[in-house]
């Protein structure tokens, strides 16, 4: 076990950060990790919104649930999808050449693209002693959030992240065994046996974490998930910010 399998392998989700604040150089030093993650044929098809003022922090955490962290951490960075800045910048060298940057593959390469960059920044905070969590509640009301950010076409916010100084220490989410997600040569549907172990190994986490309050196994929990009808609003949104036109 390396320094920095140590660092993967003790991830935890912050919600609750000290005062002090995140430095310039702090910021800028883990963005710039962020961008020497992989990006597909060099697009670097995401940019990236750093969010400090606490008013504005207020009411994007209304828009994402009333999520407190948002407020209370230093620096609210939002990962945005960007496929604006990729077809103004070619612009002169496309002529009346028909683009693509509207197709389902251009779409799937932003998103993955910055989902990459994110997680290398993430990796980058806490090896600096910072914490982070990401925040999906912002597509909650993506369509407020994103007009408030000034969002222009072929751009999206994929999600948020605090970040800050921590001031908790919570105890290591276990997941799925390795015997569930690592397949050899094909899909391996067995595995889903491997999948069902899970429940029980989720459930003492949930017990300890609640003080026995809480025992649901995991796949009653994901059950439920897929149950709810969650952001069904954002093909519509997507498709009206450009995306997904082909």
């Amino acid at each position: 076990m390396n320094d920095t399998l140590s660092l993967l392998m003790n991830h935890r989700s912050i919600r609750k950060f000290t005062d002090e604040p995140v430095t310039e150089e702090q910021l800028k030093t883990i963005v710039a990790a962020g961008q020497m993650a992989s990006t597909s044929s060099n697009v670097q098809a995401y940019s990236i919104i750093a969010i400090t003022d606490s008013e504005k922090k207020r009411k994007l955490a209304e828009l994402a649930g009333n999520q407190a962290y948002i407020v209370e951490c230093p620096v609210f960075l939002v990962w945005c999808a960007d496929l604006y800045r990729l077809k103004k910048i070619t612009e002169p060298h496309v002529d009346d050449q028909p683009t693509y940057e509207d197709s389902t593959e251009n779409f799937i390469v932003a998103t993955v693209d910055v989902a990459l960059a994110a997680q290398n920044a993430a990796v980058a905070a806490e090896s600096l002693g910072l914490g982070i969590v990401y925040i999906g509640g912002i597509r909650n009301r993506i369509a407020e959030f994103a007009e408030m950010l000034d969002l222009p076409e072929l751009v999206y916010p994929v999600f948020g992240m605090c970040l800050g100084h921590p001031d908790q220490q919570p105890g290591l989410r276990p997941r799925l065994p390795v015997e569930a997600v690592l397949h050899r040569e094909s899909y391996d549907r067995a595995a889903i046996e491997e999948a069902k172990r899970y429940d029980q190994i989720s459930a003492e986490y949930l017990s300890k974490r609640t003080n026995g309050k809480n025992r649901t196994p995991w796949s009653e929990q994901m059950g439920k998930r897929l149950a709810e009808p969650v952001r069904l609003h954002m093909k519509e949104f997507l498709e009206g910010k450009g995306f997904m036109k082909r």
